[in-house]
């Protein structure tokens, strides 16, 4: 990376995309609503949209084991950003992406993030996508963050989807749709930590289209203080297909959680399941940890880490 980086921008980086690892591959750097930096390579393109703001990523066919990274950075208070990123990624393609959105705000106006993602993986492709949420500052302002990723698999093409919200993000609503056609595979694994007076929400929407496609979606979430959080999932089996969909959470405090499960199987073939766990950490888990030397806080700590690990 040529750009020089202040602390702050260093800090965001390291929190929501290991920066040392740019090199390896392409990336765009996105901050404060424009493109700041960007690298290609021989077999992945970056073209920015002439139509609205975002960019195209293109990867060619039998592309294997490269790094796309592209992080958005908001450093100002009072910034609304709104950036639409399509992936096109070719036949037999093995990729990771590594995005994410970091936030600071020092001052009281509100700074927003909303990020539309859509992929479209030929036959055969594979891509592991990261997405890191977090949010700092000393401000009052809030720190709101809106993903929305949609997914479209052709035949025998997986995407592996892990998202963390790490700290942070006043308010957030997150939007997934999957589009699976014949022997794709969609795996989600969501983790969300919530305090204070925060809320997130999460949307999982997927079609099972092609016979023998499959999805599993894993969330896993902490609400502490008077945070508020809501999972809804809704599988629509419409052929010979598998689906999967785990909620567990932990609520402290006042915290609320909701999850609000939908399975529609329009095929006599479809086997989809739907399981929900939400409870407070048990008290038998933190009377072990306190004996190991452990005050009640550090061992909730010790606890809420290796759930969401």
């Amino acid at each position: 990376m040529d750009k020089k980086l202040n602390d702050i921008e260093k800090n965001l980086l390291e929190k929501i995309a290991d920066n040392s690892e740019f090199k390896e591959g392409a990336y765009n750097i996105r901050e404060n609503g424009q493109g700041i930096e960007r690298k290609t390579t021989e077999n992945i393109n970056i073209i920015s949209k002439t139509d609205k703001p975002g960019i195209d990523i293109v990867v060619k066919e039998n592309t294997k084991h490269e790094f796309i990274h592209i992080p958005v950075m908001i450093t100002e208070s009072g910034v609304s950003d709104l950036v639409y990123n399509d992936f096109y990624i070719g036949k037999n393609a093995d990729i990771t992406i590594i995005a994410g959105c970091g936030i600071h705000n020092d001052h009281h106006l509100l700074s927003r993030h909303d990020g539309i993602h859509t992929f479209y993986l030929e036959e055969g492709a594979k891509v592991r996508y990261i997405e890191k949420h977090y949010g700092e500052g000393t401000g009052t302002g809030e720190r709101v963050l809106n993903p929305k990723t949609v997914v479209n698999l052709k035949k025998d093409s997986v995407l592996e989807m892990e998202t963390w919200q790490i700290e942070g993000v006043d308010s957030t609503i997150r939007e997934t749709v999957g589009n699976l056609e014949e022997n794709s595979n969609f795996v989600v694994t969501e983790k969300i930590m919530t305090h204070q007076e925060q809320f997130a929400k999460t949307v999982f929407e997927v079609n099972l289209n092609g016979k023998n496609a499959s999805t599993h979606v894993t969330s896993r979430s902490v609400a502490k203080d008077n945070s508020k959080q809501e999972f809804i999932s809704k599988v629509a089996g419409n052929t010979e297909c598998y689906g999967h969909v785990e909620c567990d959470a932990i609520i402290m405090d006042k915290g609320v959680v909701k999850a609000v499960p939908e399975i529609l199987a329009n095929s006599i073939d479809a086997r989809l399941i739907h399981e929900a766990a939400i409870g407070k950490i048990a008290g038998e888990q933190l009377t072990k940890l306190m004996t190991l030397g452990l005050d009640e806080k550090q061992a909730e700590e010790k606890i809420i880490n290796g759930f969401l690990k």
